[in-house]
């Protein structure tokens, strides 16, 4: 991972991606599909740290949101407590972020879909 280029994108667009894996891991818990959310549950966990991290050092008040956020997510995988408010609490910031790219893509994205 970039963290460089990670530390470069708007936090909407780090939200968003970190919603994506938040997505992928719950969807592997409702499917009892433990490879696949071992694998979403450390990808996330590893993007949550890496914006908290770079937040922290800017000293914003966002860092306590993204650190409640990804104490919500780890605690839904480790209980196995599906939770739909987390989902669509990062719904938003993919919403908002597909308003700033619109339809077709070409805006500055960290990762694919």
């Amino acid at each position: 991972m970039d963290a460089e280029r990670w530390a470069e994108l708007p936090i909407v667009d780090q939200m968003a991606n970190i919603g994506a894996e938040v997505g992928r891991a719950l969807a592997a818990l409702r499917r009892h599909d433990h490879e696949r959310l071992q694998g979403a549950l450390l990808r996330g966990l590893d993007l949550f740290d890496l914006t908290a991290n770079i937040w922290a050092r800017r000293k914003s008040p966002r860092t306590r949101e993204i650190l409640r956020a990804r104490s919500l997510f780890v605690e839904a995988v480790t209980t196995g407590k599906d939770d739909p408010q987390l989902e669509r609490y990062f719904m938003q910031f993919a919403a908002v972020a597909r308003l700033h790219v619109g339809p077709g893509g070409g805006g500055k994205r960290f990762v694919k879909e």
